[in-house]
């Protein structure tokens, strides 16, 4: 079983990589997982930032915001992917102790996010050009955001180790997403009236 601070590390390493290198998922059984859901974050967090822009026309718009749908489904199917291969590895018991609402996936999406808040926010307590008051609060928001991870890397590893324990247990919680699916969204399926 992998460590939750082995998880936050990993994601942490690889969100440096991939600054500097095509992103790519290469690990094995659950750390495969892990990665492709931060990968899916990554790849997220940088489609949003081109969707803001205000120069780049409405299909460069339209493309990103077809690719975060995309994205933030993949994203959650391997949070729960995630979870799926932690239920079957940890055998969590299925009543008789507190359930947890936020499953250990869940968790890992969020350190994942943290991750990425953390590079991004400390890029700005060095970016040149920025005044020396924008990068003493971004060194702030760095702070908390660690403090954060810490936290949150914390709880998971104390979720982990009570399931093991038989302290906790967790279900896994799938997120259902309607918007993407034709069946299921009603302005997909939905025929025009007629004239």
């Amino acid at each position: 079983m992998v460590s939750a601070s082995a998880i936050a590390a990993h994601q942490a390493a690889l969100t440096a990589r991939w600054h500097q290198v095509s992103p790519a998922a290469t690990g094995d059984g659950l750390m495969r997982l892990v990665e492709e859901n931060h990968l899916r974050n990554f790849s997220l967090w940088h489609t949003e930032d081109v969707a803001r822009r205000d120069d780049l026309g409405f299909e460069a718009v339209y493309r990103a915001k077809r690719d975060i749908d995309r994205f933030n489904q993949e994203r959650n199917n391997f949070a729960e992917e995630m979870d799926q291969a932690l239920v079957a590895a940890l055998r969590p018991r299925e009543s008789g102790c507190p359930r947890n609402s936020e499953t250990p996936g869940m968790i890992i999406d969020r350190l994942s996010i943290l991750a990425l808040k953390e590079y991004h926010m400390h890029e700005e307590t060095v970016r040149t050009g920025a005044s020396a008051e924008h990068r003493a609060k971004c060194a702030e928001k760095l702070a908390r955001i660690r403090r954060q991870r810490d936290d949150l890397t914390g709880c998971l590893a104390e979720l982990l180790a009570d399931v093991v324990a038989g302290r906790r247990t967790f279900s896994v919680y799938f997120q259902f997403k309607m918007y993407n699916d034709p069946a299921l969204n009603p302005q997909l399926y939905r025929q025009p009236p007629k004239a």
